[in-house]
């Protein structure tokens, strides 16, 4: 069987307010989806007729030596699809990618569940818009190409912060999904196939991560910006492991919600999370990044030994998060041919900063790291920049600024010299501070044109 070539995106993110508060589903994120994008390329590879070949074959060709491939096969009572990753061959490399190697187990085995899919042999290809990494040797302007070869191996690249799992998960999913099933199983541009997607992108991203998360990465991926509240992580507790008795027959139940009292309940609200006119999101890459995942494990330990304390101090920032964002609806209201007044959003984002540096200083976790600290203070001295948050979990990660488009030559060349002037000697130094090419994206997933990967395709 001739099956279609396909090509989807997915966009990054970034958690402008509500880090560490979207972990408990009292609390929201204003989370903005971004206009990087990651890309996942599916085709049938072509054999002879006397050939059957059983065969997946995943390439990341910007990266060095980033190939794998897999075999697959259909285990005992409904327990899904294993795939075992091919090792030996001379273009592979033989260290893990948890989050492919997951996604497409988790994508293989719901295929098995509605549908009698022969799945054959082909090959996938993702590719990422520049900016999901830092690239030695750029400058402070954007990249003049959306596709580079980063020249490193995967394990050396450095990650900006924009959610690239979360992106490469849905994306692969989608891809894999619309390969094999047709559009009266899951039609993308329907709500019910977007549920469908966003349930099973949530159960791979969780499982590859080893936790369940928040999840509102997954839903930025699936559904772009939004105002997000987390669902309750009991709905992925059933599912077990990829293999064990039944497993396919109850990922199809959480994946189509079908299951009696194990319900999805997050909550997505796309109206509430709107840029005014005049006004962009953008990125600026301090070249270091962080581990989120610890400095989560360390947040929340402190919230759980100071509960009266903490919870306060979450209410208190839940506000201010609810705040800029009817303060960001308000301002979207207004006439665009009249000057916006800032001052009242600018003094919303001080507030939030002060409230996150008093819990990175109580957890003892850099949320907010004096280079940060400088770099955001800097930034918001320059006229037109309305101000800016290390967005997420905090961190070296690239922090995000809301700057008015008048601004942002001025803040290109600011940033050209920028070094800091605090001393470090506490934490890693950040490196080349350069303002990335992406900006706020209100859509999420995307079907692509698959000739657009021509140059990438082998």
């Amino acid at each position: 069987m001739c099956r279609s070539t396909v090509a989807i995106s997915a966009p990054g993110k970034v958690l402008l307010a509500g880090g560490y508060l979207v972990l408990d589903r009292d609390h929201t994120g204003l989370v903005f989806g971004l206009d990087a994008r990651l890309h996942v390329h599916v085709q049938q590879l072509p054999t002879s007729p006397s050939v059957e070949l059983s065969e997946i074959i995943v390439r990341s060709p910007q990266f060095n030596d980033a190939e794998w491939r897999y075999g697959y096969r259909a285990t005992e009572d409904q327990g899904g699809i294993e795939v075992v990753q091919l090792k030996g061959h001379s273009t592979s490399t033989q260290s893990r990618n948890k989050f492919v190697e997951t996604a497409l187990a988790y994508a293989l085995s719901y295929v098995s569940a509605v549908s009698s899919a022969d799945f054959g042999s082909t090959s996938i290809t993702i590719v990422a818009d520049t900016d999901y990494y830092s690239h030695p040797g750029s400058n402070n302007c954007p990249s003049p190409t959306r596709f580079v070869n980063f020249n490193v191996p995967l394990s050396e690249a450095h990650k900006t912060g924009l959610g690239s799992s979360a992106a490469l998960v849905t994306a692969f999913t989608a891809a894999v999904l619309t390969h094999y099933l047709d559009q009266s199983q899951i039609a993308l541009n329907s709500e019910s196939g977007r549920a469908r997607l966003h349930n099973i992108a949530q159960a791979a991203h969780c499982a590859a991560q080893g936790k369940v998360g928040s999840g509102f990465d997954v839903a930025a991926a699936v559904y772009g910006s939004c105002v997000y509240r987390r669902f309750s992580s009991s709905v992925l507790e059933i599912l077990g492991e990829v293999g064990s008795n039944g497993f396919a027959r109850r990922l199809r139940a959480v994946v189509e919600d079908s299951h009696p009292s194990n319900k999805w309940d997050m909550r997505i609200d796309k109206s509430a999370a709107v840029m005014p006119h005049g006004l962009t999101l953008l990125m600026c890459d301090v070249d270091c990044g962080s581990e989120s995942v610890g400095m989560a494990k360390k947040v929340l330990a402190w919230k759980k030994e100071n509960h009266e304390e903490a919870t306060l101090l979450w209410a208190t920032l839940q506000k201010g998060n609810e705040d800029l964002a009817r303060e960001l609806q308000r301002l979207s209201q207004g006439c665009n041919s009249i000057p916006q007044d800032y001052k009242n959003l600018s003094d919303i984002i001080l507030t939030i900063r002060s409230f996150i540096r008093e819990m990175s200083a109580k957890a003892e976790v850099p949320i907010e790291p004096i280079v940060q600290t400088d770099l955001l203070d800097a930034c918001s001295q320059i006229d037109g920049v309305v101000g800016g948050v290390v967005p997420g979990a905090g961190g070296f990660d690239a922090i995000a600024l809301l700057v008015r488009d008048k601004a942002v030559p001025s803040l290109h060349e600011f940033l050209r010299t920028y070094s800091t002037t605090s001393n470090v000697e506490s934490g890693p130094a950040i490196g080349q501070v350069r303002l990335l090419g992406v900006k706020q994206e209100m859509e999420g997933l995307m079907m692509e044109d698959p000739d657009v990967y021509a140059d990438w395709m082998r």
